[in-house]
C-alpha cells in the first residue's frame, strides 16, 4: 500500500522551535509505523519561502530575499540529522519545479472559471498572511500575533471563488466523517464553512511585493503566499508533469498546527476541487505548545530550542517526550524542568534501568541469547489501534504500561536471589524479561529508533549495552 504524508512547510523568518519539532517528529513516528507494516511511503517536509513577511525580514537584514531564505532553509534541513528524521523529499517552494507546478495549478483553476479579479479592501494580518474580519480581532489586533499591526489595504487583486464551494465542502465534510481529525477541530471546520464563505485574494501587485511566484499570464501580479505553498503538497509527488507517480501516492494525510485548520481543510481542500484533483486523505491536527502556561515568545524568554535539548538530552529523549507528554491533539505545556523530571524518571530510571538489569542478568547467567518469536499481530496489536487514530501519546502510554509490568515481574521474582536457589526457574524468569524487551523495543523503532536499535542489539547478542540514558 502506498501512503503520502507531509507536514506543512514553515516559513524561514525563524529558526525551527519546539511546535514545529512536534509537528515533524509526529510525521516521522506516523511514516516510521507505516513503514514497519511494510507499506511504502513517502513523507514530505520542506520550506515556505515566499510572502511579505519574508521580504520584509530580508529587507530588515540587508539581503536579498533568496540569500536570506537559503540561509534559514538550512536551519530547518540541520533537524534531520539532529531529530533522527527520515523524509523521503525536502521541497522548497523557492524550486523552479515547484514554481512551475503553482502555475499550472493557477491555470487549471482559472480555466474553471475560479479566478477572477477586482479592487477591494481589507484588514489583512501580516503575521498570519491572512486577511482579517473585525470578529476575528481582539482590540484591533490579531489574537496569534497581538504585536503586528493590522493592515489597510485597498488594491486590485485576483481573487478565487471560495464562497462557490461551501456546499462543495460541506458535502465533503458529511461524506468523510474522518477528514479532520480530531473531531472536535473538524467540527470547528464545519461550523466555519456552514456560516458562508468569502472569496479570498490570491495575488498581490508585484510593485508592492515583488517576492514570489509570478501569476501567469499578468506580470504585474504575484501570488499570494499561502496559494503558492498548498501547491507543495502536490507538486512534491509529481504533478503536473509525473501524474503517473503523482496518482501512485496522492490522496495523502497532512498534518499542520491548529493555527493552520482554515487553510488545510477548507482553502486548500476548496482549491484541489476547483482543479479537479481528489482531496486530502486526511488532514490531522496538532495544538500548541506552551512554556510554563504561556505562549512561547522572545520577549518572555521562554523560547524552548529543539536543538538545545537535544544536544543535552539526545534526539530519542526529545522524540520520546514529543509522543508521551504531548497531548496528542490539545495544548500542551513544555518547560525544561518538566522536560527532565520526566527525563529522569522514565528513561534514565526507567527504561534505561531496566534494560541494563535484565540485560546484565542475562549475559551472566544464560548461555546463549533468547529466542524472540515475533508477529506484528501479537507485538503492535492495541499499539496500532492508538497509531492508526494518530493518538501517539496513548500508544506511548501502553509502551510504559509494558514496562511498568516487566519491571514489576523482575521485583516480584527477584531472579537475582532465586538463581541461588532455583536455577531453572530464575533462567525462565530472566529469559521471560528479555523476551518482553524485545518486544517493547519492537514498539519503540517508530518512536525511538536508536534506542530501539540498542536493546535488539543486546538482546540479540546477549550482552548488556552501555547506560542508555545517563541520570540529568
Amino acid at each position: 500500500m502506498h501512503r503520502y504524508i507531509t507536514t506543512t512547510l514553515p516559513y524561514v523568518n525563524a529558526k525551527p522551535h519546539m511546535g514545529f519539532a512536534l509537528e515533524i517528529v509526529k510525521a516521522d513516528i506516523i511514516a516510521r509505523f507505516w513503514r514497519e507494516g511494510g507499506d511504502e511511503v513517502f513523507f514530505n517536509t520542506g520550506t515556505d519561502e515566499h510572502g511579505l513577511k519574508i521580504f520584509r525580514e530580508a529587507e530588515k537584514a540587508g539581503v536579498s530575499p533568496q540569500a536570506y531564505v537559503d540561509e534559514y532553509a538550512e536551519h530547518f534541513k540541520a533537524l534531520k540529522p539532529a531529530l533522527n528524521l527520515s523524509y523521503d523529499n525536502f521541497i522548497r517552494t523557492t524550486d523552479a519545479h515547484h514554481i512551475m507546478a503553482a502555475q499550472a495549478f493557477w491555470k487549471r483553476c482559472a480555466e474553471k472559471g475560479d479566478i477572477y479579479k477586482k479592487l477591494y479592501r481589507l484588514k489583512y494580518c501580516i503575521g498570519c498572511e491572512l486577511p482579517k474580519t473585525d470578529s476575528e480581532l481582539v482590540d484591533g489586533k490579531c489574537p496569534l500575533h497581538p504585536k503586528e499591526e493590522i493592515e489597510l489595504r485597498e488594491e486590485e487583486n485576483y481573487f478565487f471563488r471560495f464562497s462557490k464551494y461551501q456546499k462543495p465542502l460541506l458535502e465533503l465534510y458529511e461524506s468523510r466523517p474522518d477528514f479532520v481529525v480530531p473531531d472536535f477541530r473538524f467540527n470547528e471546520i464545519k461550523a466555519f464553512v456552514a456560516r458562508g464563505l468569502d472569496d479570498f485574494s490570491v495575488s498581490r501587485l508585484k510593485e508592492k511585493m515583488p517576492w514570489g511566484v509570478a501569476v501567469p499570464e499578468d506580470d504585474a501580479q504575484i501570488m499570494y503566499v499561502w496559494f503558492d505553498a498548498l501547491v507543495n503538497y502536490i507538486s512534491a509527488i509529481g504533478f503536473p508533469d509525473k501524474m503517473k507517480e503523482f496518482e501512485a501516492w496522492w490522496p495523502g494525510v497532512q498534518i499542520a498546527g491548529k493555527d493552520n485548520l482554515r487553510q488545510q481543510a477548507a482553502m486548500w481542500a476548496a482549491m484541489l476541487l476547483s482543479a479537479e484533483l481528489s482531496p486530502s486523505r486526511q488532514i490531522l491536527i496538532n495544538g500548541f505548545i506552551t512554556s510554563g502556561g504561556q505562549k512561547m515568545s522572545k520577549s518572555l524568554g521562554n523560547v524552548l530550542d529543539p536543538l538545545v535539548f537535544v544536544k543535552e538530552y539526545g534526539a530519542d529523549a526529545l522524540r520520546y517526550y514529543l509522543a508521551r507528554h504531548m497531548n496528542s491533539f490539545e495544548d500542551s505545556d513544555m518547560t525544561e524542568a518538566s522536560f527532565k523530571e520526566a527525563y529522569n524518571a522514565n528513561l534514565a530510571n526507567g527504561l534505561g534501568n531496566l534494560v541494563a538489569r535484565v540485560m546484565t542478568l542475562a549475559a551472566k547467567y544464560l548461555s546463549e541469547p533468547v529466542a524472540v518469536p515475533v508477529s506484528r499481530e501479537a507485538v503492535f496489536g492495541e499499539f496500532s489501534s492508538h497509531m492508526e487514530r494518530y493518538d501517539i501519546s496513548r500508544a506511548m502510554d501502553g509502551v510504559w504500561a509494558k514496562i511498568g509490568e516487566l519491571d514489576r515481574f523482575a521485583q516480584e521474582n527477584k531472579p537475582w536471589e532465586t538463581i541461588k536457589t532455583d536455577e531453572s526457574k530464575a533462567k525462565k524468569d530472566i529469559a521471560h524479561l528479555v523476551v518482553g524487551l524485545a518486544l517493547i523495543a519492537h514498539l519503540l523503532r517508530p518512536v525511538m529508533p536508536d534506542t530501539a536499535e540498542k536493546i535488539k542489539n543486546a538482546v540479540e547478542t546477549n550482552t548488556a549495552p552501555k547506560i542508555l540514558f545517563e541520570r540529568k
